[in-house]
């Protein structure tokens, strides 16, 4: 009689975890794909953002109706801008993995500036380098906040302009 040739419970074993190894490597490594894509559409939503401007500038010859008093996007803006507006910044709140939504928008007359956060932005140890910021002088449409050692504030170009409140600080 022929005797059938089988696997072994240790070889058997070692498949899986070798299997379990390789899985767990592949979703550590999903992880940052997911992360770098929930940036790209805040990117989208910036870019989207700086199209309403341009548009409400056009027909109001002010970007002042960009921005709420509460220093977020203004839903309440004349048809058919808030609408967008809210939906922008529903999807930033949802990009970011957060609530409530971690963003600066101010607005004058001539100029504004709006900033989010990414979705990988770290309040244990205060990672300002991940906030993303587009501005009316079309000059930093899209970079990152900086450090300032001298003053230990984000610096952006944005808030170079005196007429900007400084960004809010991270909730605890």
């Amino acid at each position: 009689m022929m005797q059938q040739k089988s696997f072994t419970l240790i070889e058997l074993l070692v498949v899986i975890a070798i299997i379990g190894l390789l899985a767990s490597i592949v979703f550590i490594s999903l992880a940052g794909v997911r992360a770098r894509a929930r940036d790209a559409r805040i990117l989208l939503d910036l870019r989207q953002i700086k199209t309403i401007a341009a548009m409400i500038n056009s027909d109001y010859n002010s970007y002042a109706n960009l921005c709420a008093v509460d220093l977020t996007l203004n839903e309440n803006a004349p048809a058919p801008y808030g609408k967008q507006l809210e939906l922008i910044e529903d999807d930033l709140t949802k990009q970011q993995g957060r609530s409530p939504l971690i963003m600066l928008c101010v607005a004058a007359t001539s100029r504004y500036c709006v900033s989010a956060v990414s979705s990988t932005f770290d309040f244990i140890s205060e990672d300002y380098h991940s906030w993303f910021c587009t501005d009316s002088d079309g000059r930093s449409e899209f970079r990152f906040y900086c450090w300032d050692e001298s003053t230990d504030t984000p610096t952006d170009r944005c808030l170079e302009h005196k007429a900007f409140p400084p960004p809010p600080p991270p909730p605890p």
